[in-house]
This record gives C-alpha cells, structure tokens and sequence, in this order.
C-alpha cells in the first residue's frame, strides 16, 4: 500500500444488521471496504485480492474467527482486529494468544473501531520508520531483521513471514540485547497500550516466535527466559546502516 492508497480493510461478519452499515461507515472514513458474511467468503476475497488488515466476528456460523485468525496467521502477516462479544473473555484471550492484534467488544462505537484500525496500520506499516528513521537492519545469530521492511531473512536470504505481534515482540528483543525485558514492558512495546493485556499473551507470543527462529524451540539459545523476571535475547545483535 502506497502513502496516497486508502487503506484495504476485509470485514467479516455473519450479520448484517452489522456488516452492511460497518461498511458504509468505514468508507465514509476513507477506507476502502470489502465486506464478507463467513469466513469461507474472506478466504475467497484474500485469495483473490490484497489487504491490509482484517475485521472479524468470532462467532459465525461453520469456521469461526478464531480458526480463520489461526490460518492468517500461520500463512501472511495481515493483522487481525477480532469482534468480541462481551461475555466472551476466554474468547478474547484465545483471540490474542493466536496472534490477533487487537479487539473490540460488542456493542461498541464504530469510532473506536475506526480509532483501533488506525493505530494498527500505523503499528504494523509504518513502525519500523517511525522508532527508527535510519531503517537499521539486525543481525542476530543466523538471523537479519530489516526494520523499515519489517521483514526476517535467514543466512540463505529466505524471507520469513512474522505476525505484527512477533514483528514488534522482535524488534524489542534486538534492539535492547542481553537486557532483561519484563512481561510488562514487553506488553507496553509491542501492543502499544495496556488495558485488558495479559501475561499468557506474551509468553504465547514468545512461543510462536520461537518455533519461527529456535533450531530447537524446546530449548531455546536466542530468546531464552528468564525465571521471575521476563525475556532476554541472549546473543550479540549487530546493528547495520541506518542513522548512528
């Protein structure tokens, strides 16, 4: 997406009584709205279009949000806003552990929505130029992290796609290496607020995280924990180009 492209938002939502005037209210904000009625249909609009980022309902008839959020996150780095019932916490957990981004509880203002989406596309498009104008890259074991490109390769140059969540929790870790990180600051950096932000979704993160870098995820040798205090990446980060 360019800087002058309105922003591609994929809306999914079994009801319509809420999708068809979400819609419209999205687009009179500016963004360019695809709408879909179950997760089946968002599958089909992915295969056939590009987007950045995705609204869902969790509760649809056939595959819900929270398997459909499991597939994007296992196949793109697309961010995910969830559309959580109130009563549903353990939902929105799950939700978070996954990988979504964030979430908004039903009933809500559409303002809030719009407010959400907006910080997440800043967070996930524009966060590498925005904490670090020179566009470093970091290099870490047998790791390159591209901050302005928000993109890991291995040592064969092989591209490996990361969530928002893993992208940020990472670029935490490289840029503050061999320093214990708590859970909280963890949270702070990488959701970028912290209400109703819980401990598991960091560790989950973590975990996820792992299994991408890790030759053993098991026992990990680059983001190993530390008992009582939080994360660490144990190694030596070298950082290339970008402003000093």
């Amino acid at each position: 997406m360019t800087d002058n492209d309105a922003p591609r938002i994929l809306l999914i939502d079994d009801e319509p009584s809420i999708r068809e005037p979400l819609s419209e209210y999205l687009t009179a904000q500016g963004l360019t709205v695809t709408a879909a009625a179950n997760a089946a249909e968002a599958r089909s609009v992915l295969r056939a279009q590009s987007v950045d980022l995705v609204v869902s309902d969790i509760m649809m008839p056939g595959e819900d949000g929270l398997s459909l959020t499991r597939h994007l996150r296992e196949t793109s780095s697309i961010p995910v806003i969830l559309l959580t019932a109130r009563a549903e916490d353990t939902e929105r957990i799950i939700g978070l552990e996954i990988g979504a981004d964030d979430y908004v509880v039903k009933p809500f203002n559409p303002r809030e929505l719009v407010a959400r989406i907006r910080t997440v596309l800043r967070r996930t498009q524009a966060g590498g130029r925005t904490l670090d104008p020179g566009g470093a890259s970091y290099a870490f074991g047998p790791w390159v992290l591209r901050d302005v490109e928000r993109v890991l390769v291995d040592g064969d140059g092989q591209e490996v796609a990361l969530s928002s969540g893993e992208y940020h929790l990472l670029q935490a870790l490289v840029r503050h290496p061999r320093q214990v990180m708590s859970r909280d600051r963890l949270l702070d950096l990488v959701r970028g607020r912290e209400a109703d932000i819980f401990d598991r979704a960091i560790d989950n993160l973590v975990s996820r995280l792992r299994k991408k870098i890790e030759v053993d995820p098991a026992h990990p040798q680059l983001v190993k924990t530390v008992w009582g205090g939080g994360y660490t990446l144990a190694c030596e980060v070298k950082r290339m180009g970008g402003a000093a």
